[in-house]
């Protein structure tokens, strides 16, 4: 980037599940990407594995010289459904947003996401997956960033039960 000439950041809808795509495309054109990622866990067939995913599905971010490089093949390129406009120039992603997304970056190039949780001890929760699918419990806590403790209500007593967060919900 010259100061002459300095390119901004603009946003570009991609096709569904093409972030990838439009990003390799985009950049044999000569545009610089950005796709912020974050660490997200998928469940699949009793799987389940962290994968890094878009932050913003469906979206990512190129650099453009609108006086110099030829932005309107972004519409055209494989992966690539439209160059978020205003109007007929494509709308500008205000200063410091990709600058600030990239400053959460750890060195791995992801998005680190504070967890929060919405129980407070003694909520009634549902658990979702697993064996104790089905069952009614009170959150009791959180163990560590990723599981919670429940007291679940079997055999005339109340057992705690350590599960992933995300399985489980508001009762």
């Amino acid at each position: 980037m010259s100061d002459l000439a300095p390119k901004q950041w603009y946003v570009v809808q991609t096709r569904p599940h093409s972030e990838n795509t439009a990003a390799a495309h985009l950049q044999r054109q000569g545009f610089n990407i950005y796709i912020p990622r974050y660490l997200k866990c998928r469940r699949h067939a009793r799987r389940v594995e962290t994968v890094a995913a878009p932050l913003f599905p469906g979206y990512l971010f190129v650099a453009i010289d609108l006086a110099v490089q030829r932005w309107r093949s972004i519409q055209s390129t494989v992966g690539v459904a439209r160059l978020v406009c205003n109007g007929e120039q494509p709308a500008e992603v205000p200063p410091g947003v990709i600058a600030s997304l990239q400053s959460g970056e750890d060195d791995r190039g992801l998005i680190q996401l504070e967890r929060t949780f919405q129980f407070r001890s003694g909520d009634k929760v549902r658990v979702l997956d697993g064996v104790f699918a089905a069952c009614l419990g009170l959150f009791q806590g959180v163990t560590d960033g990723q599981r919670v403790a429940i007291l679940l209500d079997m055999l005339g007593r109340k057992v705690r039960v350590v599960l992933d967060a995300d399985t489980v919900e508001a009762a």
